[in-house]
C-alpha cells in the first residue's frame, strides 16, 4: 500500500478507539501515517546544503512538540473529499512552513522570549537568523505549492500568504491604539490567524477535485474556525491557566496588544477609564496594579463574557459551514474540533 493511502485505511480503527481523546488527538490518530509522511517531507525540505543554521533554526520551532493543527485541516479536508493522491501531503507541508515562517518572523516583531514553552529562535540566535530562515521556508513553501500543478492551489496559498503579511502590518499599525474597532481587529485576524486556516481546509478539497459547493463550505469552516481560535486566545490571555494555556495572565496587556476583551471595554469606558486605556496601552505607561485594574474594567464592563460569547457564535459558524455536508468521520472530527476551541473558556 502505497504511503499516501495507508491513513484512511487505518484511520477508522483508530480514531474509533481514540474517541476518549481530545477532538484534535482523535483526529492525529485517523491521518496516523499521512502526518508521518508530512514530517518526512517537512524533514527532508528544511535541510541545506550550504546553511546549516537553516535546519538549526526550523528543527527548534517544528520539534517543539506544536499540534500540527493546520496541516491536519488540509490532510482531513483531502481525506473527506476522497482524495487518494500523493499531493495533500506536499500541501500539508507547505501549511506547516507558512505557519513556522510567520512564527518565526512574529517572535522578532513581538520581542518574544518564549514559544510553546521553549526559549525563542530570537533568544537563542538572532533577530537575523529568525527572518532569514523564515524567509527561507516561505520560499520552500512555494517550491511545494508548484509541485502539485495546481494553479489554483498556488493562487489560493499565495494570496494567503499576502493576506498574512498584510494582517501582521496592520496589526502593528493598529495594536496599541484606543481608536481600534471591533471591525480593524476581525480584519486583523481574518488576516494573521483565519486565513491560513481557511486555505488549509480550502485547498485540500482542490486537490481532491471536490465540486464548489464542498470547496466552499470548506473555507467558510477554516476561516470561522481561525477567528473563534484567535478570540479563544485573545480572552484566556486575561481568564487562562498558565499551566494550560503556556501564557502568563496578562501577557498581551504587558505587549500593549489591543485585542478584543479591550475593545470592548474601551467602548464603554467613562472618561477616567479611557484615560486608563491610553496611559497604558496607547502610551505604555504601566506602572504595578494596573493589570489588575485591567481585569477589573473587563468584567465591570462584561467584556470578557461578550467576548466568550462572540468566540462561540463563531465556532456555531463553522460547524453550520460543514453540517449539510456528507457523513464522514472526519466531518465529526471538524465538527467536535470547533466545539473543542470554546471549550476552553467555558
Amino acid at each position: 500500500m502505497q504511503p499516501h493511502s495507508r491513513g484512511a485505511a487505518r484511520g477508522n480503527q483508530m480514531a474509533n478507539s481514540n474517541a476518549q481523546h481530545k477532538p484534535h488527538d482523535q483526529m492525529a490518530a485517523y491521518l496516523a501515517d499521512d502526518l508521518v509522511d508530512v514530517n518526512v517531507l517537512i524533514r527532508a525540505r528544511m535541510a541545506s546544503e550550504h546553511a546549516p543554521r537553516i535546519p538549526e533554526v526550523t528543527a527548534h520551532l517544528v520539534e517543539a512538540g506544536g499540534k500540527r493543527l493546520r496541516p491536519m485541516l488540509t490532510l482531513a479536508a483531502a481525506r473527506m473529499c476522497g482524495y487518494e493522491g500523493p499531493f495533500h501531503i506536499h500541501l500539508a507541508a507547505t501549511v506547516e512552513f507558512i505557519h513556522t515562517a510567520t512564527l518565526l518572523h512574529d517572535d522578532v516583531v513581538d520581542e518574544s522570549a518564549q514559544r510553546r514553552g521553549r526559549p525563542t529562535a530570537n533568544l537563542l540566535w538572532d533577530n537575523q537568523s529568525s527572518v532569514l530562515v523564515g524567509d527561507y521556508l516561505f520560499s520552500r513553501s512555494f517550491q511545494l505549492m508548484v509541485e502539485t500543478g495546481s494553479m489554483r492551489v498556488l493562487d489560493i496559498l499565495a494570496n494567503a500568504s499576502a493576506t498574512i503579511a498584510e494582517g501582521e502590518v496592520l496589526q502593528l499599525a493598529a495594536a496599541s491604539d484606543v481608536a481600534t474597532t471591533e471591525a480593524t481587529y476581525l480584519q486583523i485576524i481574518r488576516g494573521k490567524t483565519a486565513a491560513l486556516f481557511s486555505a488549509a481546509t480550502e485547498v485540500g478539497g482542490v486537490i481532491a477535485g471536490a465540486d464548489e459547493t464542498l470547496v466552499k463550505a470548506l473555507f467558510d469552516y477554516g476561516d470561522a474556525l481561525g477567528i473563534a481560535f484567535q478570540i479563544v486566545d485573545d480572552l484566556l490571555d486575561y481568564q487562562g491557566q498558565p499551566a494550560t494555556t503556556g501564557k502568563n495572565i496578562g501577557d498581551d496587556f504587558r505587549e500593549r496588544k489591543l485585542t478584543l476583551p479591550v475593545i470592548k471595554a474601551i467602548a464603554k469606558a467613562d472618561p477616567e477609564e479611557h484615560a486608563f486605556w491610553k496611559r497604558t496601552i496607547e502610551k505604555g505607561q504601566q506602572e504595578e496594579g494596573d493589570l489588575k485594574t485591567a481585569i477589573a474594567l473587563l468584567n465591570k464592563h462584561d467584556a470578557l463574557a461578550d467576548t466568550r460569547d462572540e468566540a462561540i457564535e463563531w465556532a456555531a459558524k463553522s460547524t453550520a459551514a460543514i453540517t449539510s455536508l456528507p457523513e464522514h468521520p472526519v466531518k465529526q472530527m471538524l465538527i467536535d474540533l470547533a466545539d473543542y476551541v470554546v471549550e476552553r473558556i467555558n
